[in-house]
């Protein structure tokens, strides 16, 4: 069976920018936080107007001196400014490192909160390793706008203009030679932002590459040994990492470049100053006292201007960072598409398909009526890239194992589905068989409506399903799938995956029935038994019967078997039907069977091919009317 992949990584080459984010779009993180801003907005003022006062103060005790004068007040004064001119920095610090983890912890939560609820095609066509990514490194660069001197802007703007200002009283000559240089330097800083801005986008593209690749690697680690593939995939990894590395080295040599900016603007500034000053001094055109207060109002003039340099390098790698995530923010939600779907149905023709009444109606459980399916373009681009890749490069069977199955037999985008209609009476067992690729796996995924049919409908109890919202719809369904995957954790963690409130003596009662008693009194440990990362610590079999485990203790009205016993041995499967066999009595069973010995109790058997019903009815009248079920027949079904 062809399945979808994650695309693992492109091609080695020039680096392709993320998506780029706009400063308003980064607007909604801080307000959230406004009212701290606020607070730190006012310290800045004040801390700026302490500041400002403190060159005045300098140049009264300089004239002070130089006129035999007694200082007096004037060195408490000056004391008591820097004093509280530090507490009020030390605080501020504090208040802004607080408010930029609050807005990481933020953007976190909205983006898994996002993510969890994506549809299932997006995770079919993105890099699990690559999400994973913008949740903890890309929400991680929003901390430098709040710590490297955005919050502080307006007391920057303060301590800029209140200098400014000063300096215009004190000397307009000296102050036009500070403005040339100034000047230069921001015009500098400008044009190297917007180059830092898209070197960050293509690092966090990379990032994200790296990570996903890692996340396959690892996560495939006993394949890899097993197949000698370790160093192949050292280098293929260490490749990633290599260009991640070059560009982070771009983006320093940009920042070289910024930074001393700031750097050069004050030497040089104080050097004409110096200069110019100290002649002007001698011709008696200014005082002193002047000069040395001037020189220090310099320095407060090129400190907010270094700030505001950091800040824009800060700014720009946090909006390219943010580009990624705005990304999925603007992603719908499996709920929103609910809504419109359903908002479009309801104006449809087909009043019947209302949400009022929706139990009961129909003597069908489940109706599918002349379904067709293509998966989206997104995925069957994932799918070939990754089949691409895997020319190369070991295939991860546990990414592939979390895909949905594109059974698609060509290249060229044809239907995995081809008018499909077949009937689930109530209560009823229905098997699906058919040859690999024939679209099995696709009938279960629309049930469970992780993808909606391209064309037709499928009903439950009389109902179109869209007009269900997923988590009713779920509800339910006990899902198996072909290659469950196992939670990391315990026993009773896996259990009440979907059953919650499930008692213990629920938990063990469905255990047994799959046959995993043994696996609770293995150790004194019972539900809490841990199963390892990926059920690890559990044979094939042993997952799979814990992952039916989990569908029976829902106790939903409709399950749904894909293969369900594909890897068990003949006394487990024995046990497993037995099991099922007691659970099913009132409920409705759909199967993908992979054993003849699973097919032949079935009331119904669908038969399928390249998408099509190809055959309906039971066993014996399907061996006689129905040559590709006689072919599958023959060899027990594995062909």
């Amino acid at each position: 069976m062809s399945r979808t992949a994650t695309p693992r990584r492109r091609g080695r080459g020039a680096p392709q920018d993320g998506p780029r984010a706009t400063f308003r779009q980064l607007l909604p993180f801080l307000f959230e936080h406004k009212r701290t801003l606020i607070v730190v907005a006012v310290l800045s003022v004040i801390g700026a107007a302490t500041s400002l006062i403190q060159p005045l103060l300098v140049g009264q005790v300089i004239s002070a001196v130089e006129a035999g004068g007694t200082l007096g007040i004037l060195v408490w004064l000056l004391v008591g400014f820097v004093i509280v001119s530090s507490v009020i920095s030390g605080y501020q610090h504090y208040l802004l490192q607080r408010t930029g983890t609050a807005v990481v912890y933020s953007s976190r939560r909205q983006l898994i909160a996002r993510i969890l609820h994506l549809p299932i095609r997006e995770f079919d066509s993105r890099r699990t390793g690559d999400l994973v990514s913008r949740v903890g490194t890309d929400t991680t660069l929003l901390y430098a706008v709040l710590t490297q001197g955005l919050a502080d802007a307006v007391g920057s703007a303060v301590l800029f203009v209140g200098a400014l200002i000063a300096m215009l009283i004190i000397d307009p000559i000296l102050l036009l030679l500070i403005v040339v240089v100034v000047g230069a330097s921001i015009v500098v800083v400008v044009l190297l932002s917007g180059r830092i801005r898209t070197a960050s986008s293509a690092q966090q593209v990379k990032v994200g590459e790296l990570a996903s690749a890692v996340e396959r690697a690892v996560g495939s680690i006993r394949t890899v040994r097993a197949s000698g593939a370790t160093e192949r995939e050292t280098t293929s990894v260490s490749g990633l990492a290599h260009e991640a590395y070059g560009l982070g080295v771009r983006i320093a040599k940009v920042s070289a470049l910024v930074v001393p900016v700031s750097g050069i603007a004050l030497q040089l500034s104080l050097l004409a100053v110096l200069g110019v000053g100290g002649f002007r001094v001698a011709a008696g055109a200014i005082e002193i006292a002047s000069l040395v207060t001037f020189v220090l109002f310099l320095f407060m003039l090129i400190m907010p201007l270094a700030t505001t340099f950091g800040a824009i390098t800060s700014v720009n790698q946090a909006l390219g960072a943010l580009g990624r995530i705005q990304e999925v923010l603007d992603l719908p939600t499996e709920d929103h598409e609910d809504a419109a779907i359903a908002d479009a149905i309801s104006r449809g023709h087909d009043a019947s398909t209302g949400s009022a009444n929706r139990t009961g109606g129909s003597e069908n459980a489940l109706a599918f009526r002349d379904v067709r399916f293509r998966y989206p373009d997104a995925v069957i681009a994932a799918r070939e890239a990754a089949e691409t890749e895997a020319r190369g490069v070991l295939v991860d069977a546990h990414l592939e194992s979390k895909a949905e199955p594109v059974e698609q037999a060509d290249a060229e985008g044809r239907d995995v589905l081809r008018g499909v209609s077949f009937d689930v009476p109530r209560g009823s067992r229905v098997a699906l068989v058919g040859p690999s690729g024939a679209g099995k796996s696709t009938v279960l995924a629309l049930i469970e409506r992780f993808y909606d049919p391209t064309g037709g409908s499928i009903r439950l109890d009389g109902h179109d399903i869209r007009t269900y919202p997923r988590a009713e719809l779920r509800a339910r369904f006990g899902y198996v799938e072909q290659d469950a995957p196992t939670l990391a954790g315990t026993l009773a963690d896996n259990l009440r995956l979907a059953s919650p409130e499930a008692s213990d003596a629920d938990c063990e009662r469905v255990l047994r029935a799959v046959n995993l008693g043994d696996v609770l009194e293995r150790g004194p440990l019972g539900l809490n038994t841990p199963v390892g990362e990926d059920g690890v610590m559990l044979s094939g079999g042993e997952r799979q019967r814990l992952a039916i485990a989990r569908a029976l203790l829902t106790e939903a009205p409709i399950l749904l078997l894909d293969e369900s016993t594909s890897s068990l041995d003949g006394v487990n499967e024995q046990r497993m039907r037995e099991a099922i066999d007691a659970v099913s009595a009132d409920r409705t069973l759909v199967v993908i069977a992979h054993r003849l010995s699973t097919v032949v109790d079935s009331d119904r058997i669908i038969v399928l091919e390249g998408g099509r019903v190809v055959g309906q009815g039971t066993h014996t009248e399907l061996v006689e009317s129905t040559p590709l079920y006689r072919d599958l027949a023959r060899y027990q079904l594995l062909a």
